[in-house]
């Protein structure tokens, strides 16, 4: 993937990608005052990220030790692609002011005659709670370790490539919380109730842990989890089989957990999927598209 130089920063496209979604969201921060919860607290951290990632980056660039260029690169953009679904939380309300959990329930208890996130409680053990709320929450490891895997088997290409692919998927996630706010299922605000505690031990402590102090309801359609690991699934694949046996049972499994861990809707996990398809095929264009310009540049 070609890098061009704008304000003395070599950029490339995942860059675009991101600082193009942190400036469109200030901008829409700035257009809708009254749609945005703590305006002046949003802003200013949406501005920090943007002076955050183009630091990082430019130290990255400059870093002769490849470990050193490997990390800052990976940890910058891993970092923006956090702050990206912080900040999309923040902007949840921005063109719709109300939430769709009840259409989203009333679909699902359309096709199915139920609720699958309610149904789930039936199958409920310790056992297999600790199991999916690993799954759950391994998936935040799993982003630096196929990168770590990626970079020094394959090469800084290839691990850009993996940055950008996830980047862009999460970006189009982003849209659509934003077009179809939906807060989930362990909100209330759908009128769900569930009769039976998630019992286990460590990682589903810590899953509640990221539901009371990270989570904050929107976000949820379509799935980040279900969307990004997708991507991670298909990368292992194209560049690592043996890492994507391993990951087959966790990255199966986590698409349950959502829906077993009341995090999303089973229509969250199908739509995640989906965009994770969307960015596939539109990410093949747009390094095309990038490649190409870059390259008709040069020979001009």
């Amino acid at each position: 993937m070609t890098t061009r130089e704008i304000f003395g920063l070599q950029l490339r496209l995942t860059d675009i990608v991101l600082m193009g979604t942190y400036i469109v969201f200030v901008l829409l921060a700035v257009a809708f005052p009254s749609r945005v919860e703590n305006r002046p607290m949003v802003l200013a951290e949406m501005v920090f990220c943007l002076v955050f990632y183009a630091v990082v980056n430019a130290l990255a660039q400059r870093a002769r030790r490849r470990f050193a260029r490997f990390f800052l690169r990976t940890a910058a953009v891993q970092v923006g692609i956090f702050f990206v679904y912080r900040a999309s939380i923040h902007l949840v309300h921005i063109f719709v002011s109300r939430w769709y959990d009840p259409d989203i329930i009333g679909f699902e208890a359309a096709v199915t005659g139920g609720q699958p996130t309610v149904w789930l409680q039936k199958y409920t053990t310790p056992w297999l709670t600790e199991w999916m709320l690993f799954c759950y929450v391994f998936y935040v490891a799993v982003y630096p370790i196929l990168s770590i895997i990626l970079y020094f088997r394959h090469g800084e290409e290839t691990n850009e490539e993996y940055l950008f692919y996830v980047s862009l998927a999460v970006v189009l996630c982003t849209a659509g919380a934003l077009a179809l706010p939906v807060a989930g299922p362990s909100r209330g605000i759908g009128g769900l109730s569930f009769s039976v505690p998630l019992q286990g031990r460590f990682f589903t402590g810590i899953s509640e842990l990221i539901r009371t102090r990270v989570h904050r309801p929107g976000g949820a359609f379509p799935s980040i989890h279900c969307a990004a690991a997708t991507i991670m699934w298909w990368s292992a694949w194209r560049f690592s089989r043996s890492s994507f046996y391993v990951l087959a049972p966790i990255v199966l499994s986590l698409y349950v957990s959502t829906v077993y861990g009341r995090f999303h809707y089973a229509s969250d996990v199908f739509a995640g999927i989906a965009v994770a398809f969307l960015a596939m095929a539109l990410g093949h264009l747009l390094i095309k598209a990038w490649n190409q310009d870059r390259v008709k540049a040069q020979a001009a």
